[in-house]
């Protein structure tokens, strides 16, 4: 499915033997790192894949520069509003909001993406779509042509929910395949791959970030905010662990004061998502939201 530049030539023999190497070269990463490798991760998605993903990743990963500052703070967090009761009222007032504090983004449902890009238009405040939000249970179809539509209505980076049942039950084939799916629709708009980390054990965490790598993605985030729980310490240097230096890891859900930002940094976050961004660079805390 996907375009495997330099690699249509290769016999079968030869491409059985470079997965190999590949899945030997993940597990010896992983245990340098103390993550011990997923041995349920399995499926036909190996041959699929672009497996450059893991051999020359060029992704959007770690500074190592832990923010200080209230601006270097908001350049990491996308501005999110997400609840279904949100008007193009509050839609206009998140925007005003993240041209104000300089945050990375607005995350909005898609339906309200073509009004946050036209908000935002001529700033360096990007507009986020989620899509398949926040169940990730429709048909990779369904998701496909959200994205299509996102982005031609100015969304700069697509948050996808990952198919949390198709993962629990260990059809990596299915999961591979929507997640490339987005990637393919976004035609080189980045994309984050949502794992709902709170519903997860640590096998799935482990298949869910490596499956994402493999498709393609740019990032994976922890959390849509509406699963019952949101991020940990523990789940951001677990997804880091198992990503690498050269993906995004975006902490999402539950991060309401700096100090909490700080820590999710230190993890190995590169981006956050909240809606109590103005709190956080206020050196405030919020008490609820996403």
């Amino acid at each position: 499915m996907s375009n495997l530049s330099g690699l249509g030539n290769l016999t079968p023999e030869q491409r059985k033997a470079l997965v190999r190497r590949v899945a030997e070269r993940v597990r010896e990463t992983m245990n340098r790192q103390m993550v011990p490798p997923s041995p349920s991760i399995r499926g036909t998605w190996q041959d699929k894949g672009d497996l450059r993903n893991f051999e020359q990743p060029d992704r959007i990963g770690t500074s190592g520069t832990i923010p200080k500052s209230a601006g270097e703070m908001a350049r990491l967090i996308d501005h999110t509003l997400l609840k279904p009761t949100a008007t193009r009222k509050d839609i206009v007032k998140l925007c005003a909001e993240a041209r104000e504090y300089g945050f990375a983004s607005v995350c909005v449902n898609s339906s309200w993406v073509k009004i946050a890009s036209q908000e935002l238009k001529n700033t360096r405040v990007m507009a986020i779509a989620v899509v398949g939000f926040p169940l990730g249970a429709m048909a990779t179809s369904s998701k496909a042509e959200e994205t299509r539509q996102a982005v031609a209505d100015g969304a700069e980076e697509i948050d996808m929910v990952i198919n949390i049942g198709a993962l629990k039950g260990g059809d990596h084939d299915l999961v591979y395949d929507d997640i490339r799916a987005i990637v393919q629709a976004a035609g080189g708009t980045p994309v984050k791959v949502i794992l709902e980390t709170t519903m997860l054990n640590r096998d799935e965490k482990i298949a869910g970030c490596t499956l994402s790598k493999a498709a393609g993605a740019h990032f994976v985030k922890t959390s849509t905010g509406f699963g019952g729980g949101g991020a940990t310490v523990e789940d951001v240097e677990l997804m880091r662990s198992v990503v690498g230096p050269d993906m995004g890891v975006k902490a999402s859900g539950g991060v309401r004061n700096a100090g909490d930002l700080q820590k999710m940094v230190e993890a190995g976050a590169t981006r956050i998502g909240a809606s109590a961004g103005i709190a956080i660079v206020r050196g405030k805390s919020s008490k609820g939201g996403y």
